[in-house]
């Protein structure tokens, strides 16, 4: 039941009861469980275009969570049983255990066109629409349809929605540096929602990763010394994190470089003063092209974002941390896709370049990251030496 009363007919998949959530819909034909896992797609339900979801199961090691993040997921035809060498089980099953409302069996791309036309909105999906405990009596005759589209209605809306701190870690945690040689850079990220991919792509590449609440502020993250802070992924309204903006901007004074995706550009871009807004339907699957502004080379990327950046496509802004170019452009919309900090040593981007799952076009963007933080690292022990100019 989607919020403007279109109502789709399927048969029961995973949990049996009702959920509520913000309908979207992923393009990409491969990664189901990374979706599923995403803490950026908590309290959406997720419909997947492509029509066979299930094929190959689930397994322990795709997980980009501790969990299921979705609100709710809707498919067309799903796998009758799953084969591949790595599942332990079916996907119906694994969505019933964890309590995870689905459907199957309706036309999704009637539902997708629908969602592109007229955007993103509110939606439930009821398996117990006929049960004693569904809860309709809110029309004399009992009309459980009306019910649920009552209760749709009443769910929150995904504007003005406070949700990082909602999926991110409790407690400080390290992803050490991968190898035996010591690590060469201290990380601190802050996990607005990050993904299990991130830190070990990071981690790869020499770094101590210290993941760290989405309330941690400014002071703690420079308490830990980082060559470099990473503003991560996460679910939500952008406008709501102030305590992330402050937490960044008291970094961005101090000079120490920083890396931010998706939710964490967002947050970069208010903090150096930009908007954000929300997109009608969003870019969520892994056949996004951008294109790179100085270069002109086009990444073919993942993406999975709501909300965009309101920023000039061309030139240089004044901010109040110096000049600020957009180093990437949405070819499909003309989104804002990347930022590019010219006095200060920040830069960001609106996709995924650890692309779990999707292309690696973008996955250099890491080693970016690590050159920047080499080079802040060089600059800073030069001007300290005897002779160093500040």
């Amino acid at each position: 039941m989607l919020e403007d009363g279109r109502v789709f007919t399927g048969e029961a998949y995973g949990a049996i009861g009702e959920a509520f959530g913000e309908a979207v819909f992923s393009t990409g034909m491969t990664g189901y469980q990374e979706t599923l896992s995403d803490p950026s797609f908590h309290g959406q339900i997720v419909i997947m275009t492509a029509p066979h979801i299930g094929n190959t199961g689930v397994n322990d090691d795709d997980y980009e969570s501790d969990r299921i993040q979705v609100a709710g997921f809707v498919v067309r035809d799903p796998a009758r049983r799953p084969s591949n060498w790595r599942s332990r089980g079916s996907l119906d099953d694994e969505l019933a255990a964890a309590g995870v409302v689905g459907i199957s069996g309706i036309d999704t791309r009637a539902l997708t066109r629908h969602l592109r036309e007229r955007g993103a909105m509110r939606c439930g999906i009821s398996s117990v629409l006929n049960t004693p405990d569904a809860g309709v009596g809110v029309r004399p005759d009992g009309d459980p349809q009306a019910g649920l589209l009552a209760r749709v209605r009443r769910a929150p809306k995904m504007v003005g929605a406070d949700l990082a701190p909602l999926v991110s870690t409790r407690e400080p945690y390290l992803v050490a540096a991968a190898g035996d040689e010591p690590a060469s850079f201290t990380v601190a990220a802050l996990d607005l929602g990050i993904k299990r991919a991130t830190p070990r792509a990071l981690a790869a590449l020499g770094c101590d990763v210290h993941v760290v609440p989405a309330r941690t502020t400014g002071e703690q993250l420079l308490a830990l010394a980082p060559d470099g802070v990473f503003l991560s992924n996460g679910p939500g309204d952008p406008a709501t994190a102030d305590y992330a903006v402050a937490a960044l901007r008291t970094v961005l004074a101090a000079g120490v470089p920083v890396f931010g995706i998706c939710f964490g550009h967002q947050v970069l871009a208010r903090a150096l003063g930009f908007e954000t807004y929300k997109l009608t339907y969003g870019h969520r699957g892994v056949n996004q092209p951008v294109g790179d502004v100085a270069t002109g080379r086009i990444a073919v990327t993942s993406q999975n974002h709501g909300f965009a950046v309101r920023a000039p496509l061309t030139g240089a802004t004044d901010t109040p941390y110096g000049r600020v170019v957009a180093s990437h452009i949405g070819l499909n919309d003309d989104v804002v896709e990347g930022l590019e900090c010219l006095d200060v040593p920040a830069f960001s981007v609106q996709f995924h370049p650890e692309a779990a799952p999707g292309p690696h076009d973008a996955a250099g963007l890491f080693e970016k990251f690590r050159d920047l933080m080499a080079t802040t690292r060089t600059a800073r022990a030069a001007a300290a030496s005897p002779g160093g100019s500040a």
